[in-house]
């Protein structure tokens, strides 16, 4: 019998290996509250507050990154709007150059048709200049070759200038009047 009370006392008093004792269960609870109470009193405001600075500083970024953006479409849009307005401008440069320049090129042949037309007449007068001393002095050689013909078939002397000259005056005219009515002839 004695085994029988040390099995039933020991049976009593070996603890359950899965169930700890009722006085474990209160210190620990009561630790734990403690240690719950810390943690919401102190370390979760603090927490908190850190949460809601980094938050602050998120949303103040993505408003910054935002008003970038924004202001980086107002860039983009005031950039296309000074390039087209650029284009626009060089077109019309362009376009004034181009008509400056036809009228500077309209200028210069009207200037070059001006003295085309100076030159042209400068040496027209120089040809009838140069042409009338042609004929002048032709008509000198021609004529002393023609008193100097007269004299050898005449057999006199012609020195009188007046009438020589006067004969010579003659005797080209009608050589001149039987060339132009052949030119009008064979035309």
């Amino acid at each position: 019998m004695q085994g029988a009370l040390i099995q039933a006392a020991s049976a009593e008093a070996a603890p359950n290996l899965l169930l700890p004792a009722v006085y474990d269960l209160v210190w620990s609870a009561l630790c734990f509250a403690v240690v719950l109470a810390v943690f919401f009193w102190k370390i979760l405001p603090n927490f908190q507050q850190m949460l809601d600075r980094r938050s602050a500083a998120i949303e103040g970024n993505i408003a910054k990154a935002d008003e970038a953006q924004r202001q980086a479409e107002a860039a983009l849009e005031e950039y296309t709007a000074q390039l087209a307005e650029a284009r626009a401008e060089a077109g019309s440069i362009r376009e004034t150059a181009r008509a400056d320049g036809q009228r500077i090129l309209a200028d210069l042949k009207e200037q070059a048709g001006v003295e085309a037309a100076r030159v042209t007449a400068q040496a027209k007068t120089q040809i009838e200049a140069e042409r009338q001393a042609a004929v002048v002095s032709l008509r000198q050689e021609v004529g002393s070759l023609a008193l100097d013909l007269a004299s050898g078939v005449i057999g006199e002397s012609l020195t009188d200038d007046a009438k020589a000259s006067s004969i010579v005056d003659r005797f080209l005219a009608d050589l001149e009047k039987s060339e132009t009515d052949k030119a009008g002839l064979t035309k």
